[in-house]
């Protein structure tokens, strides 16, 4: 009798973790693919914020640049300059100076980088939330 190879510790609850991400990204609203978004961005920037206390260069590289491609790639390209105007611009902006604070927290080994893009991503979710992606309400009964 063989057995599979036994898999790294942790394992089981990353593939339930990852299993239960990708049922909420298939079944989201576009309001709610925003708001996982954020969510995404904020944990990768405290993965980030970890792995530079622990001193693992590689790894907080890695996890700045998932924070990075999220903003840049998710959040920034969702928008709709044509219909949003000015307010899609100032965001357009916004989200590329907070691409840059990343870079240059990653580059210099800067919490306070990290901690003013975990800010503002933080302020924007919680506005985006509150317009659009209001939390569900107990069920009436």
């Amino acid at each position: 009798m063989t057995y599979a190879a036994r898999r790294p510790a942790g394992y089981s609850a990353r593939s339930y973790t990852d299993v239960g991400l990708e049922t909420q990204v298939l079944s989201a609203r576009p309001e709610r693919l925003i708001t996982l978004l954020f969510d995404g961005a904020r944990a990768a920037i405290a993965q980030a914020r970890l792995h530079l206390q622990a001193g693992r260069i590689a790894e907080r590289g890695a996890a700045i640049s998932k924070a990075t491609r999220i903003v840049d790639e998710g959040l920034k390209t969702g928008l709709d300059m044509e219909a949003g105007g000015e307010v899609a611009a100032n965001l357009a902006n916004l989200y590329d100076y907070i691409v840059r604070t990343l870079l240059l927290a990653n580059l210099k080994g800067d919490a306070a980088g990290l901690d003013t893009a975990d800010r503002l991503l933080a302020e924007l979710a919680q506005a985006w939330q509150t317009a659009n992606d209001p939390p569900a309400g107990p069920v009436p009964a």
